[in-house]
């Protein structure tokens, strides 16, 4: 099986290349390289059935060779880069999909697109099953990352009714583990490279709003799962376990022994309330459910970034 992932390089991409050739597949990583990195995939650079190609999904791109999954994972998925980078978002996410489920046409490939929770904006709702069309701001300083997600759902769909292309879709809740960037800008990277750094840990509003945080071996585990079924909607891949922002940051306090204090600042603008996905579609359709908890997965994530940050 031969396998195109873009954003390869990237947090995910990156696990889910290794994951591929370690099953055996032949594995097409495609990234412009904005947010992902070389060092993510260079343990698999001189692996034969590995080939990566530096390319922007935006723009569109002929490969010669037959594809069995086209898997759409590029995408500036941090507030911080997408805030500052919103046309390139908007164009990962809409000229991107556009350009990939072409190519699954043209191969007569299967099109696998990551989506994510924040298709559900500030949700009205707790906690979000797929049949919530959301709470979104369609003009809002997040719309660039939400709308392009959203959009990316809707080309998919119209690919599967239009062209029958045969389609997966998840909606990723925070996923969190090693191959993340140290200036990723998400919570769980945020507070621990400022926890190592003896920095203060910033908190935005007074930390009471909530968030789910998956392990990454959890949801690629998840994603393999889900392509070896018959199921095209949209499916929740997260874990359902919530917990305050400030409480996140105190176990990560506690987990590096920092002396870092708890600093606030505003709350960003559109920034959701709460957050916490239903998986009950994703245990009966996949038998899925997370299985590393967050002491567990947070301990993992901080020596891996002892590693990036230290040396240790």
């Amino acid at each position: 099986m031969k396998i195109l992932v873009t954003g390869g390089a990237g947090f995910l991409g990156s696990h889910l290349c290794k994951t591929f050739l370690k099953k055996g597949y032949s594995v097409i990583c495609l990234d412009n390289f904005i947010t992902g990195s070389r060092k993510n995939v260079e343990q698999i650079m001189n692996d034969p059935k590995f080939r990566l190609i530096e390319h922007d999904i935006s723009n569109p791109i002929m490969l010669d060779e037959n594809i069995d999954w086209v898997l759409h994972f590029a995408s500036l998925a941090s507030p911080v880069h997408y805030i500052n980078h919103p046309i390139k978002t908007l164009k990962s996410g809409l000229l991107g999909t556009h350009n990939c489920l072409g190519i699954a046409k043209a191969k007569k490939a299967k099109f696998f697109l990551a989506s994510t929770s924040e298709i559900y904006g500030d949700p009205l709702i707790h906690p979000q099953s797929e049949e919530y069309w959301g709470n979104v701001n369609p003009i809002g300083i997040r719309s660039c990352y939400d709308e392009s997600k959203r959009g990316a759902e809707a080309l998919t769909y119209a690919y599967m009714r239009e062209h029958k292309v045969d389609v997966r879709t998840i909606r990723i809740f925070n996923t969190y583990g090693p191959n993340m960037q140290i200036d990723d800008g998400r919570v769980v990277s945020n507070f621990i490279v400022q926890a190592l750094q003896e920095k203060g840990l910033t908190i935005c509003g007074d930390g009471s709003q909530t968030r789910s945080f998956c392990y990454v071996d959890d949801l690629v585990r998840g994603i393999i799962k889900l392509m070896g079924v018959d199921y095209n909607q949209p499916l929740n891949l997260g874990n359902p376990g919530e917990y305050k922002v400030i409480d996140l940051a105190r176990i990560i306090i506690e987990l590096t022994r920092s002396k870092s204090s708890i600093l606030f600042k505003p709350l960003p603008e559109d920034d959701p309330k709460r957050r916490r996905p239903d998986i009950m579609k994703a245990k009966q359709v996949l038998g899925w459910e997370p299985e590393i908890e967050l002491r567990e997965g947070l301990k993992k994530t901080v020596e891996w970034f002892k590693t990036q940050l230290l040396g240790k």
